[in-house]
């Protein structure tokens, strides 16, 4: 591994953390449900750099953030884990098959789904072991990941325009020395 892919992946593992503390400081109606900001960042590095640099970040922003929180190794560590893992892994497969096919947006939607698939699965599977208990929760689950990942995709948008709009700027900087 080159030593500006591990800049890179160092960097944007950074932002990461830094958004899912912000994330964790905001209040909330339902006390386990975050609004996913850090993947936002994961979602820039899957399109930019590939899958290796995502899911690297995700494993980097889950463990830190899990040791950082004091969760390592317990619930909410697996059910992050799996989730952010099973999200990163979906969106590339989608981007795989079809590249160019969905926006940012449609991909952070596929991402939030499986996001919230594996999680429900990983709770009913460890934890809860009450199939009632999670058909009635997957609804509202899903409901609000469908609109954190609008957002979360809308945001990655914006960003992916402004950092190519940059970059081009910079080669034209360079060209023009």
């Amino acid at each position: 591994m080159q030593l500006q892919d591990k800049y890179r992946i160092a960097l944007l593992s950074a932002y990461a953390i830094a958004l899912h503390g912000f994330e964790s400081l905001l209040p909330t109606p339902i006390p386990w449900l975050k609004l996913g900001l850090a993947n936002i960042i994961t979602l820039i590095a899957l399109l930019l750099y590939g899958i290796r640099v995502a899911i690297t970040i995700t494993l980097i922003r889950v463990t830190l953030a899990s040791l950082f929180t004091g969760t390592f190794l317990g619930p909410a560590f697996i059910l992050s884990l799996g989730g952010g893992v099973t999200s990163t892994l979906s969106m590339w497969f989608v981007l795989s098959i079809s590249p160019g096919l969905l926006s940012p947006i449609g991909l952070s939607l596929i991402g939030a789904l499986f996001h919230n698939i594996a999680q429900l699965f990983l709770a009913y599977f460890l934890f809860i072991q009450r199939i009632e208990a999670i058909l009635l929760i997957s609804p509202v689950i899903i409901f609000i990941g469908t609109l954190t990942g609008t957002v979360n995709g809308v945001v990655s948008g914006i960003l992916l325009k402004d950092l190519k709009k940059a970059d081009k700027k910079i080669q034209n900087e360079n060209k023009s020395e």
